[in-house]
């Protein structure tokens, strides 16, 4: 969402919608989510009791589909007639991306243009990238739509402000979103890993169980104001609102590693010891572990991601770490989606995903020392075309 935002989905408005913002005595910390006291600052707006339950429930669901391709798996799928949409190929497939302003998007498409090639029924794929931008994507949506897509996917810069431009589309095509959603049931499926409520749950439970009460956690956050990203915070608010922890600070990092160590290094100054750094995105996470490296001090209980500089460091400093992750095999998932629904077959609306955790126990597994520092290991994407060159590998 930043610049460069190296998980972020893309860049989004930098205004706090629901929450709530105090000043900071930090030198250098942007404001903080909660004041003093229970440290984590009211429950966002966005935060729907129903769907937290419903996601950490299903972290613990069996997915149907095949075994070997989480990418065509689903978890509790409820599936809608798409008979309506039914033509014959070959199709236009459409895709009006946010953006690949950052590392997760850029695997990400590569799975998406490795997906397209691998079916022939598939006559062209025309892409608008927004560059991050909502008007542009808004924009781009109404172009798409001239240009004769028998399908259209859609990944939005941010949620509110893309609805109408989807529910435009929707009126014309079957529209499949993925990766972040949009406020309107128009489209045909929503695509995604369990979401932000099971990746934020999972990253702060580690800290209670890995600290000792009264332990000082940080939390790091990107920017307010998109739905995956505010569920993040809101699961792991409630975790840590129940537990003996105590939330020293929440302060949003723009997804810049050097913002991000700074922050850590001065509440390392400020406090002496942080026992837990949570984080709702972890392409940072190397920087946050190394303002401890600087400072001398012991590494954290850290929350990172499958991103393999972070996977590497663990490894090589045995580090006291979690990765919850948000696949960017999903990226292969709409295209599948989109040729079904043009075949007039069911899908699972919403269509889940399973949401892998990478422990100390499976952390070898996903350690790949021939792929680049910023290649997320939950790509899917070992046998497609052009592996592992395409994705800058060995």
């Amino acid at each position: 969402m930043r610049k460069s935002t190296p998980f972020l989905l893309a860049v989004c408005t930098a205004v706090a919608v629901g929450v709530v913002g105090c000043t900071s005595d930090v030198p250098g910390a942007s404001p903080s989510a909660g004041p003093s006291g229970a440290g984590t600052g009211e429950t966002s707006k966005f935060f729907v009791q129903a769907d937290h339950d419903n996601e950490l429930a299903l972290r613990t669901k069996s997915a149907t589909g095949p075994a070997d391709k989480p990418w065509e798996q689903a978890l509790d799928p409820k599936t809608v007639d798409t008979a309506k949409y039914k033509k014959a190929g070959p199709y236009n497939l459409c895709f009006s991306n946010a953006g690949v302003g950052n590392p997760w998007r850029q695997v990400g498409f590569k799975n998406m243009q490795a997906e397209v090639k691998l079916h022939p029924e598939i006559k062209s794929f025309t892409v608008a990238d927004a560059e991050s931008k909502d008007d542009k994507q808004i924009s781009d949506i109404t172009d798409l739509l001239g240009k004769g897509c028998d399908a259209l996917i859609v990944s939005p810069n941010t949620t509110a402000t893309l609805t109408p431009a989807v529910e435009q589309a929707c009126a014309k095509v079957p529209v499949i979103v993925f990766d972040r959603g949009v406020n309107t049931k128009c489209p045909v499926t929503f695509i995604n890993p369990i979401g932000g409520y099971a990746f934020g749950a999972t990253g702060a439970e580690f800290l209670v169980e890995k600290v000792k009460p009264k332990g000082k956690v940080l939390a790091l956050r990107i920017l307010p104001g998109v739905d995956v990203l505010e569920a993040r915070w809101g699961a792991a608010k409630v975790v840590f609102d129940k537990s003996e922890l105590d939330v020293v600070g929440v302060e949003f990092t723009d997804g810049d590693a050097a913002k991000t160590k700074t922050i850590v290094s001065n509440y390392i100054q400020r406090f002496g010891d942080i026992d837990g750094i949570w984080m709702d995105a972890g392409a940072t996470a190397v920087a946050a572990a190394e303002a401890f490296e600087d400072a001398g001090k012991p590494f954290p209980a850290i929350v990172g991601e499958d991103q393999q500089d972070f996977l590497k460091m663990w490894q090589d400093k045995k580090l006291t770490a979690i990765a919850p992750t948000y696949p960017t095999y999903q990226w292969r998932t709409p295209v599948i989606a989109a040729l079904k629904i043009l075949n007039g077959e069911a899908v699972a609306s919403p269509w889940k995903l399973p949401q892998p955790t990478i422990t100390a126990d499976n952390l070898s597994q996903f350690v790949q020392k021939d792929m680049p520092p910023l290649h997320y290991a939950m790509c899917g994407c070992a046998t497609l075309p052009g592996y592992p060159g395409d994705w800058g590998g060995k």
